[in-house]
C-alpha cells in the first residue's frame, strides 16, 4: 500500500497499525472552497490527495492512504501558521478554550474510494502570551494545523481530550484500520 503522505506523524501511526507501505506524496491545493465547513474540507482533501496518489502510483492496483487535518473554533479554521505572528494569533485564539479537530482519512484503489471522518473536542487552558512565544521558539507549531503538536511539547497546553488521540496527531487509527480492512490490507 502507499501513504499519500510526508508527513512523519502519520508515518509513524501507520507504522503502528503493523502494515507495510511506502511514501508517496501527494499535492493539492489545500485552500478551504468559499464557506466550506472544516468536516467537508477535510474528507474533500483526504480524497483529493488519494485520488492524487492513485494517480502516479507505481504498482496499479494497489491501494493509497491519505489524510487531512484541520483544527477549528467555531467556523473559524486554523490551518498550518504562515509565521510567529501567525501561530500566537492561532494559539491566542485557542487559549482557554475549547476547539475542534477534524480529520479525515480516505483510501482509493483506482476502482473505489472511502473516506472516515475523526472528530475530537480538546481544550486548552490558558496560554500567557510569553509561554505561546516561547513554544514557537521551540521550532513545534510551524507545520502543524492549529500550530501545536499534542504528541510533543504542545501536549502541556491540553486539559481536556475528548474523542481520538491519533485523530488529533494526523491520522484516526480506528478509522485507518476500518477503511484498510475494507481494502483487504487488514492491520495486523
Amino acid at each position: 500500500m502507499y501513504l499519500a503522505s510526508a508527513s512523519p506523524r502519520r508515518q509513524e501511526l501507520l507504522t503502528q497499525l503493523g502494515v507495510r507501505f511506502e511514501v508517496l506524496p501527494a499535492a493539492v491545493d489545500e485552500d478551504p472552497l468559499p464557506g466550506e465547513a472544516a468536516a467537508d474540507l477535510v474528507c474533500r482533501l483526504a480524497v483529493a490527495k488519494a485520488l492524487a496518489g492513485v494517480a502516479v502510483r507505481p504498482a496499479p492496483g494497489v491501494p493509497v492512504v491519505a489524510a487531512d487535518t484541520s483544527v477549528a473554533l467555531g467556523a473559524e479554521l486554523f490551518a498550518k501558521p504562515l509565521d510567529q505572528a501567525d501561530a500566537a494569533r492561532i494559539l491566542g485564539r485557542l487559549s482557554g478554550r475549547t476547539h475542534t479537530v477534524f480529520t479525515a482519512v480516505a483510501v482509493a484503489d483506482g476502482q473505489r474510494e472511502r473516506v472516515e471522518l475523526s472528530r475530537s473536542e480538546v481544550t486548552f487552558r490558558t496560554l500567557a502570551p510569553e509561554e505561546i512565544a516561547a513554544y514557537w521558539r521551540t521550532g513545534e507549531p510551524a507545520d502543524k494545523a492549529g500550530a501545536y503538536a499534542i504528541q510533543g511539547r504542545g501536549a502541556q497546553f491540553i486539559a481536556d481530550l475528548r474523542g481520538s488521540y491519533s485523530g488529533v496527531m494526523g491520522l484516526p487509527l480506528f478509522e485507518t484500520a476500518r477503511l484498510l480492512t475494507l481494502f483487504g490490507c487488514a492491520p495486523l
